[in-house]
């Protein structure tokens, strides 16, 4: 019997690898950016999500290095705002990379944060889906929603402050769409 630290298939310790040097990385960014930030309410955002993003790390390195429940268990994150979206685009310069660090604004940072959190849902599904440590997969498993939860968050302020816009079908249109399916039936062909 494999003792519960040695519990990892090689694939599982090559992606929780993965996972836990894109939560290093995320946390380095959001320390560098928080100097940067002007608006009030992403700096709120920015330092929940951090104190946040640490105890996950924190849970995560202990259930790893262990193989056995961390001793703080994975929480879920709670956003403050509420989920409304501005649908429709409008016009506004073209987006291009900066030249100067002096050009980091609100806009940038919020995108720099979104992305972290695309990146760790899509590393923390794809190291859950290989990990063989019941522990571990159930710890990257709960992170997920985490994940998708900030990244809502932050496409919810990008959204409000017209750094991300929602374009939107006609009502027609997205009728149509939504009417494309049915139900299935529950009878199991013979």
């Amino acid at each position: 019997m494999t003792s519960p630290q040695f519990n990892h298939g090689a694939h599982e310790v090559l992606d929780v690898h993965e996972v836990l040097s894109c939560s290093v990385g995320a946390l380095n960014k959001y320390t560098m950016l928080r100097s940067k930030v002007q608006d009030p309410e992403l700096l709120d955002i920015l330092n929940r999500q951090y104190a946040f993003m640490v105890q996950e790390y924190n849970t995560t390195v202990d259930c790893f290095k262990s193989g056995k429940d961390p001793a703080f268990p994975t929480k879920s994150y709670m956003m403050k705002q509420d989920n409304e979206f501005i649908y429709g685009l409008e016009a506004k310069q073209p987006t291009k990379p900066i030249q100067t660090e002096t050009e980091i604004n609100d806009e940038i940072i919020s995108g720099f944060m979104l992305g972290a959190h695309k990146s760790g849902a899509a590393l923390k599904t794809y190291a859950a889906l290989e990990a063989t440590n019941p522990v571990v997969r159930r710890v990257l498993a709960d992170s997920v929603p985490n994940c998708i939860e900030m990244a809502y968050e932050i496409s919810i302020y990008q959204n409000k402050h017209r750094y991300y816009q929602v374009p939107q079908l006609s009502e027609a249109d997205m009728q149509m769409m939504q009417q494309c399916y049915a139900p299935a039936t529950q009878t199991i062909p013979q």
